[in-house]
């Protein structure tokens, strides 16, 4: 059983009030590129966002379906939004105006080939309500937008990566990701080339695929039964767990190569004697080019961070924080990370405590 590790002090950087009730709203979560970051939270009826490092300027975008029919991203510079619903995929700007929209197969468990036009078609419906969902995401340099849709090829499932025009929708290119998900997570690269996605298919299968686009053709890598959990600042290198979260795995980008692994129980002991296994959490964050951090027990009272240190995939310690934080440690860009209170009311920053 390994020993416990040294602490390694985190310091609080600063601490963000959420814009919206958590009632009725999602818990709030950082978007970031090179030099950009977006606090943006997802409610009933709007959508939050707060530039978090232009002046802190808010933006609402009225949604145009209730939180739980889809997901959402937005551009690095705070001016349009996507919905990724059960039927289309449709960009907005903060007064609601529709730049475009492309429709879709639908993403409900039941069978559904109809091409519904609005919301208040399906609305009542319980498959629909139930429904899993894809998602998108822009670029680094907010140029191009990639989506996960699904599609009906006659009475069979399909589901695509898209990379589309973000001032049009026009499709650029597409590509078969032979899944059949329940939903999906994108991670932009610095190099906007590049794009991760998860897509989560059940407790046994879960494949990363790792994109590129030259301009021409579009290529893309599948690792089978890994979970992406963040890309390092220079974009050289991601982090993945697998579906039983056995073990953290190190790629490096270029060419997807796994160039080492980290198993938890040979790392991090056990949170008492009474606990069979560790597991690493499914989110964490790549804060530094020679410094991760990474989550275990995400869901207990008080959950443990450790900080791992790529290169070798060695375990530095557990994090230390100056106050409880609960959940899983997520990226905010380069030399930060963030934690959600539990109310999800609150987000702290942190850096290490020796990080300048």
């Amino acid at each position: 059983m390994p020993e416990l590790s040294v602490a390694v002090a985190a310091r609080l950087a600063s601490t963000i009030a959420a814009p919206l009730d958590p009632a009725s709203a999602d818990a709030p979560l950082i978007l970031h590129w090179p030099g950009r970051r977006l606090l943006v939270q997802r409610g009933d009826t709007e959508l939050a966002v707060r530039d978090l490092d232009e002046g802190g300027t808010e933006t609402h975008f009225p949604a145009p379906w209730p939180r739980g029919y889809g997901s959402v991203t937005v551009s690095p510079t705070g001016d349009v939004a996507v919905f990724a619903g059960v039927h289309a995929l449709r960009a907005v700007d903060s007064t609601g105006a529709v730049r475009w929209e492309i429709r879709h197969g639908c993403w409900s468990s039941a069978v559904c080939t109809e091409a519904h036009a609005s919301f208040s078609e399906y609305a009542d419906d319980y498959h629909h309500g139930q429904a899993d969902t894809g998602s998108a995401a822009f670029s680094s340099d907010g140029k191009l937008l990639w989506a996960h849709i699904r599609s009906y090829e006659g009475r069979d499932i399909t589901e695509e990566w898209l990379i589309l025009d973000p001032v049009d929708g026009t499709v650029l290119t597409r590509a078969a990701t032979m899944t059949v998900g329940s939903g999906s997570f994108h991670f932009p690269h610095p190099d906007p080339a590049f794009m991760g996605l998860t897509v989560g298919e059940g407790e046994e299968d879960s494949p990363v695929l790792w994109g590129h686009w030259d301009g021409a053709k579009l290529t893309v890598q599948r690792f089978d039964e890994q979970v992406l959990l963040a890309v390092s600042p220079s974009g050289e290198h991601f982090l993945t767990t697998d579906p039983g979260q056995w073990a953290l795995y190190l790629h490096r980008a270029e060419d997807g190569m796994e160039l080492r692994r980290l198993n938890a129980e040979d790392a991090v002991p056990p949170p008492s004697s009474e606990d069979d296994r560790v597991f690493w959490d499914y989110e964490a964050a790549f804060p530094y080019e020679d410094t991760a951090v990474v989550g275990t027990e995400y869901y207990a009272e008080v959950p443990r961070h450790w900080l791992v240190h790529p290169r070798t995939m060695a375990l530095g310690g557990r994090i230390a924080y100056p106050f409880p934080v609960s959940g899983s440690p997520r990226s905010a860009g380069q030399g930060i990370w963030y934690t959600v209170s539990k109310d999800q009311t609150t987000l702290h920053l942190w850096r290490l405590q020796d990080a300048r």
